[in-house]
């Protein structure tokens, strides 16, 4: 069996297809578009004051504040961007820049190969990764490294993987822009690190951070963007793949258009 029927049956696909070839490299421009949808917010009457009876409780000593880091300056970005693989992990560690640090159980900085050819960026850690400090993991995870797999790749090989913001936003909620402007400094430093030949980002929202674009994922997918003068391919994240199958058959094609660019970029170096 052909390793592209591997991967197809290791995803899920049913019938295999030829990918198409891969465009010219471009880099796309922002393309401003409103995304903005009204947010619905359910008002409740506040609850009658409790009518106190008898002498209160002793009240626990307060928790001490959360110390925040001063918000993103010139200085802080040049800091980052002047830290060597250790120090930056031990950074991310011990980071209180925003208010993710009050509710998260660890910092999820990255897991793989630190001089990998390939570089996979997700949107932000969820509950799962929380509690063990590594990304996609659960079921999401599972299906990634079946995938990667299937390219002759591994997580701890090749690859390294990493998100948009390094703690989890309460309730798996959408990370907020304050939040990756304060995170974006990890990223840039890590992709400088790696050196990689090809980024896959992975979702919408990852994509539209790392791109600055408000440009919806499906028109983004299907051609070569650029971050930082390497090659970025933009496809569906994989919890996303879990809740839409027939989606897979396109992933196929992105992490095709990924594996013709990152080949490409060793045939020239």
């Amino acid at each position: 069996m052909s390793r592209r029927a591997q991967f197809l049956e290791v995803i899920g696909i049913g019938t295999e297809w030829v990918p198409r070839r891969m465009p010219e490299a471009v880099v796309q421009e922002p393309v401003a578009e409103s995304v903005a949808e009204p947010v619905m917010e359910a008002v409740t009457a506040p609850e009658p004051a409790a009518v106190i009876t008898e002498a209160p409780a002793e009240v626990p000593a307060a928790m001490p504040p959360v110390v925040m880091e001063a918000p993103l300056t010139r200085g802080r970005i040049d800091d980052i961007a002047a830290l060597d693989w250790n120090a930056l992990q031990q950074h991310v560690a011990a980071c209180t820049a925003c208010g993710l640090c009050q509710t998260r159980t660890n910092t999820v900085f990255g897991v793989g190969d630190a001089q990998a050819g390939w570089m996979l960026v997700g949107e932000a850690p969820g509950e799962n990764e929380d509690l063990q400090g590594e990304p996609f993991v659960g079921q999401a995870g599972k299906l990634l490294d079946n995938m990667l797999k299937s390219l002759g790749l591994a997580r701890g090989r090749d690859v390294f993987i990493a998100n948009v913001l390094k703690c989890r936003p309460p309730g798996n909620r959408d990370p907020q822009p304050p939040e990756i402007a304060e995170c974006e400094p990890y990223l840039q430093r890590q992709i400088a690190l790696v050196k990689p030949k090809v980024i896959v980002v992975l979702g919408r929202i990852a994509a539209q951070a790392l791109l600055r674009t408000t440009t919806p994922i499906g028109k983004l997918r299907g051609q070569v963007h650029s971050y930082q003068g390497i090659p970025v391919v933009v496809t569906y994240h994989p919890a996303y793949l879990l809740r839409s199958l027939t989606e897979k058959a396109r992933a196929w094609e992105d992490l095709c258009l990924a594996r013709e660019v990152h080949d490409g970029a060793g045939a020239g170096a």
